[in-house]
């Protein structure tokens, strides 16, 4: 990784780019009577809906970490089609947009669009999929103590998207806590290897990130829940909701207590909280009282096996030993002796 402070910068951000509701407005809505009944109620709530017009472009990020549909580990594939028939009401500039993921094991994202049957309803639909792995890029720079690291992020969701939307999955995560729409981001970072090396660094970078995106709204897809262990090997939970917010730093302090976890204790929670000197979400405004879709508080409860990963996570010494150096083969090759691949 090139830590070099001479990089090429991004234009400054426009008024569009940064629009946030003061104080911040979430909705949040039972899925009983479906996932495009809470879109559209969501959409006129929050006021998205008439910021949108026939030349509007979109594109939508889900959570797709796995190779095939597992509840609680990704987003819905129903989710995601009722999002595109909300939206093609008002634009057909849509583009559903993933990179390739497994970390240390690849595995490529055009799978996961033919697997899921994203290809297929996205063609029915006539919207765009795009692999973002080598998508034209611009690197951004990210402050991170005494070093200034380079970012590449695709140049088409910086410059050729006017509204970016996010669809997270409720879930406790092995290294970082919980995963919700700020984590969701960590994809857009379009190769797996850089993802690693960026670990040591992760809520310093995954802030730039998210603060580069265009006009953003997360819609959260709570129809399931990851609890125990994540982001993929957990217990799939019943939660029933849908979530919409403009401010993803709130809404993932708002929901990782739905959870039963303290943003405080969370540590790129606190950090992005601090940089947008947010102390409290007290002041949220919220369509219905939100407390009323708590369930019994989540747990994160690592196996032994999770540990060479969050050490990793952690320092970058341990980073560049376990993913770049000549170890890194023969560690790996060790550590599944007794824990099969994710993938």
């Amino acid at each position: 990784m090139n830590s070099s402070a001479s990089i090429a910068t991004a234009p400054a951000p426009s008024s569009l780019r940064v629009a946030r509701s003061n104080p911040p407005r979430i909705f949040i809505q039972s899925l009983d009577q479906g996932y495009l009944a809470a879109l559209r109620a969501g959409f006129e709530w929050t006021g998205f809906a008439r910021e949108l017009s026939s030349e509007t472009r979109i594109a939508i990020k889900p959570n797709l970490t796995f190779p095939v549909f597992r509840k609680g580990v990704m987003t819905n594939p129903e989710a995601l089609e009722a999002l595109i028939l909300y939206l093609k009401d008002y634009t057909s500039h849509i583009t559903i947009c993933e990179s390739d993921s497994g970390g240390y094991n690849r595995f490529s994202m055009d799978e996961v669009f033919a697997r899921t049957g994203i290809n297929e309803f996205a063609r029915r639909h006539g919207v765009r999929v795009m692999n973002l792995s080598d998508a034209p890029s611009r690197e951004i720079h990210v402050p991170a103590g005494l070093r200034r690291l380079r970012v590449p992020l695709p140049t088409m969701l910086l410059d050729e998207t006017d509204l970016f939307i996010t669809m997270p999955v409720p879930k406790v995560h092995a290294n970082a806590v919980v995963s919700l729409s700020m984590k969701n981001q960590w994809g857009i970072i379009q190769q797996p290897s850089l993802r690693l090396k960026l670990h040591p660094h992760f809520k310093e970078v995954i802030y730039e990130v998210n603060r580069a995106l265009p006009r953003s709204l997360a819609v959260f897809d709570g129809k399931y829940g990851l609890n125990r262990n994540g982001p993929m090997r957990g217990d799939h939970v019943d939660l029933n909701w849908l979530l919409l917010s403009d401010n993803f730093y709130v809404s993932d302090a708002l929901v990782a207590g739905l959870l039963g976890f303290d943003w405080r204790e969370v540590p790129h929670l606190r950090y992005a909280l601090r940089k947008e000197n947010i102390a409290s979400i007290a002041n949220v405004e919220c369509n219905t009282g939100y407390r009323a879709f708590q369930r019994q508080p989540f747990f994160l409860k690592r196996d032994w096996t999770d540990y060479p990963g969050l050490f990793t996570f952690h320092s970058r010494l341990m980073a560049y030993l376990g993913y770049e150096s000549p170890l890194a083969k023969p560690l790996h090759w060790l550590l599944y002796r007794f824990r099969e691949p994710f993938y």
